[in-house]
């Protein structure tokens, strides 16, 4: 499960409008689902600022103690080869270095798309940006076409057909 925590500092808080800055309670143990809950509340009803996080939706908010989460959850749908082929697909079509119509899921990067060393790189950046985790360095030298893209998010995320 990936998740997002941020916790917002005094500093963080008084970027927010006047009206919205709140103290967040130190309650005791015994009584912090319940300032928890209140404290919620209250941030549903004030303005909230304006938060962008990667991802494609909104992270919904959890309050826990005296920190702030986002929390991001599943969209639900289930990953199939199909699926992170077609997404796979779909984010290097965008790519404005790579040609759509030479595209297909065995082209290899640089011998038959003509790329480099720092497009694949960014390739694989917007990989991690779509499926929501990181590849390390080592692993992403041999992602040379989609196919192993595909292979390797498949593998990552326990999906086999």
């Amino acid at each position: 499960m990936a998740a997002r925590v941020l916790s917002f500092s005094s500093a963080c808080l008084r970027r927010w409008p006047r009206a919205a800055r709140l103290s967040l309670p130190r309650a005791p143990a015994a009584s912090t689902a319940a300032a928890a809950a209140s404290l919620g509340a209250r941030l549903g009803a004030l303005p909230q600022p304006a938060l962008s996080f990667p991802g494609p939706s909104r992270l919904p908010l959890q309050v826990s103690g005296t920190f702030l989460q986002f929390v991001r959850h599943s969209s639900g749908e289930p990953l199939s080869l199909d699926s992170i082929k077609e997404r796979v697909l779909y984010v290097l079509k965008l790519y404005d270095k790579i040609d759509p119509e030479k595209l297909t899921v065995n082209s290899h990067f640089m011998k038959d798309l003509g790329l480099d060393s720092l497009d694949q790189v960014e390739i694989i950046m917007a990989m991690e940006d779509e499926f929501g985790f990181e590849i390390p360095d080592h692993e992403a030298e041999k992602l040379m076409c989609p196919q192993e893209i595909v292979d390797y998010v498949a593998d990552r995320h326990d999906v086999y057909e």
